[in-house]
């Protein structure tokens, strides 16, 4: 019904700049909110932002407060990550999800992507 495919994921040094990328295809609806979930090795699946359908209202942990940016643009039906200033404990298997009730758990996410692997060097 609603398929989500990342991008923009790959090998950056610390400091460096990544901005992700989440295409929806199928149904969408206005009040779908839209998030970004981690997993590293080893670790369990942690929320990391989420936006609100107007684009008006976004969430972080704290983990990425101040360096990530969450955008959305309904119109091409993709929601955007801006990481700035990464740190090797970014590195992580990204995921984009979305689902009609806002949460920063990932079981409330109905749609999921496939992920995309962020790797941040020392």
């Amino acid at each position: 019904q609603v398929q989500l495919v990342e991008s923009g994921g790959g090998l950056v040094q610390a400091g460096g700049s990544l901005r992700l990328s989440c295409a929806a295809s199928g149904r969408t609806v206005r009040w779908n909110a839209m998030g970004w979930f981690r997993q590293a090795p080893g670790k369990e699946r942690e929320f990391v932002a989420a936006v609100s359908w107007s684009g008006g209202n976004t969430y972080y942990a704290d983990s990425v407060k101040g360096r990530f940016t969450i955008s959305r643009d309904n119109a091409k039906n993709t929601v955007y990550l801006q990481m700035n200033s990464l740190k090797p404990e970014d590195t992580a298997v990204y995921y984009c999800a979305t689902g009609s009730t806002w949460s920063t758990r990932s079981v409330d996410y109905e749609y999921w992507g496939q992920g995309t692997q962020v790797t941040v060097s020392s």
